[in-house]
């Protein structure tokens, strides 16, 4: 389904990122696969783990190259795509992939904290497709194909940083369809669900947390990768601005905010009649403060 096409996929080292570059590979794709290398919560550096995904893409008769730069600076993000151009001559896909954890509950939260998360997710994510976006103008063709999660879509505890990150993702990448769509180029997200070296590192404090790390350690990060790669070909033209969960074997189209209920008063609110009569009518339709293993409670298929 990727024959001839050039893709890159940020934080392709390890996890969900390898499956997806090996896969895209194995579909035919060139794959730039980039990783810094760095630890779960973005410290340090390491060649090693994109340079083996490339050593296994090779080695089965593919073509691969390693990048080693960071997504979270504007400068090093234009070096990826440049990467894919100075190797393979274009561009056809972007996969942002790449992500850190520095989970803490929100009233412990520091400045540092917040601000690595959201420049890798975030940052990253707008920093590497802003890199191909010309590219992909030129082309008239394309795909993003971006990294969310239910911690954004749903909430979950613990990770304000991440969650405001994944959030602001599926944002982007429906301003991304919107804006670039005269040139056919395509964006969506996926939400996966799948244990992978990064989610090991989520609280297990409680029962509660215990039990959505047990559910996710049964979830393979390769289930991911099919949705991936049918997204960023040509058979998914007509799919854009779309967010998607996977789940082990299960695929779920996620909703987008619209309104649910409404109410009007002819004469104007004041804050009395607000209390009065405008949240007695809307209450029975607000949303509970749910979590992501409140909405996925059962057992992946």
């Amino acid at each position: 389904m990727m024959q001839d096409k050039v893709v890159v996929v940020t934080g392709a080292g390890r996890g969900i990122g390898r499956d997806i570059a090996l896969l895209m590979a194995a579909e035919g794709a060139r794959v730039v696969v980039n990783d810094l290398g760095g630890a779960a919560d973005g410290s340090g550096s390491d060649q090693t783990p994109a340079g083996s995904v490339v050593q296994e893409i090779l080695a089965k008769g593919g073509q691969a190259v390693a990048n080693y730069e960071s997504v979270a600076s504007w400068a090093s993000a234009h070096r990826i795509i440049e990467c894919a151009l100075d190797n393979f001559g274009r561009i056809d896909s972007v996969v942002n992939n790449a992500g850190i954890l520095r989970d803490v509950i929100f009233h412990k939260m520091t400045e540092e904290q917040w601000h690595a998360v959201i420049d890798v997710h975030l940052n990253g994510a707008f920093f590497v497709s802003r890199a191909a976006a010309e590219h992909f103008r030129k082309q008239e063709s394309s795909s993003y194909v971006h990294m969310t999660s239910t911690s954004g879509l749903i909430g979950n505890l613990g990770q304000a940083n991440y969650s405001a990150a994944k959030l602001g993702i599926a944002a982007l990448s429906k301003s991304i369809a919107l804006d670039m769509r005269r040139y056919n180029v395509r964006s969506n997200c996926i939400s996966p669900f799948a244990w992978s070296r990064m989610i090991g590192s989520i609280p297990t404090e409680t029962p509660a947390q215990q039990a959505r790390v047990k559910r996710l350690q049964t979830m393979e990060t390769a289930k991911i990768a099919p949705v991936v790669v049918y997204l960023a070909s040509d058979a998914a033209k007509d799919v854009t601005g779309q967010i998607f969960a996977v789940r082990s074997n299960e695929i779920f189209l996620m909703s987008q905010p619209r309104p649910t209920r409404g109410i009007h008063r002819s004469e104007g609110w004041t804050p009395q009649t607000v209390a009065e009569h405008a949240m007695p009518a809307l209450r029975s339709s607000f949303v509970p403060l749910d979590i992501s293993g409140d909405i996925f409670s059962w057992d992946p298929v």
